[in-house]
Formats: C-alpha cells, structure tokens, sequence
C-alpha cells in the first residue's frame, strides 16, 4: 500500500503563486510515477504534470509554463511538489496526487488539496 498526503492549498488572488506538496509513504519502492491531477466542481479530474522514477516529466497544455513538478532528492520517492504562478481563476480546483504502481490498477489516490484563486 502506499499512502498519499497533499498540503499547500488555499486561497490566493489572481497571479498570485501556490506550491502544493504531496507526501507519500508506505511501500514507495514499487512506486514508478507520481502525478498531479485536479478536478473543479462538475467537471471531470484531469492530468497537471507527472514525473517519473528518472526525472521525466510531462505537463497538460493548461499548466505548461505556468507549472513545475519536482520531487525530493534521492532514489527512494518522499514528497513532490507542484509550483504553480500565475494561478488564474479557472485554476480553482481540488488538487489530488496519484502514485502509479504496478501493484494497484488504478494507482493510488491522495485526499486532495483545495486551490481557490479569487480576488
């Protein structure tokens, strides 16, 4: 099992910048990505940026320049981050991480980060 644990959500104003934090725990060896994702209200939860075991990473259209994924150093995963400037109001959303591993169809899901941005 791997456990999942985003922080750093909250309100901030247009233009304004966040960095969300996702803690992961558990049997992280097996875990060979790690992924942001976010789904507002009626809508459905799309892909932000996800990187991988070797550093690749992959950003959505939406985010791209305005979104950096990293993660801590060292071969065993702990936390990723999301910057994320120039926040707009159409990136209100609740934030999630996902773990791919082999071992979970579906991968694991985090409980979510709320990101507001409103003036």
């Amino acid at each position: 099992q791997v456990q999942l644990v985003e922080s750093g959500g909250g309100l901030v104003q247009p233009g304004g910048s966040l960095r969300l934090s996702c803690t992961a725990s558990g049997s992280v060896a097996s875990i060979s990505a790690i992924g942001w994702y976010r789904q507002a209200p009626g809508k459905q939860r799309d892909v932000v940026a996800i990187i991988n075991t070797v550093g690749s990473v992959y950003y959505a259209e939406s985010m791209e320049g305005r979104s950096t994924i990293s993660r801590t150093s060292g071969s065993a995963w702990n936390t990723v981050y999301l910057q994320m400037n120039s926040l707009k109001p159409d990136d209100t959303a609740t934030y999630y991480c996902k773990a791919e591993s082999p071992t979970k169809r579906g991968g694991f899901w985090g409980q979510g980060t709320q990101v507001t941005v409103s003036s």
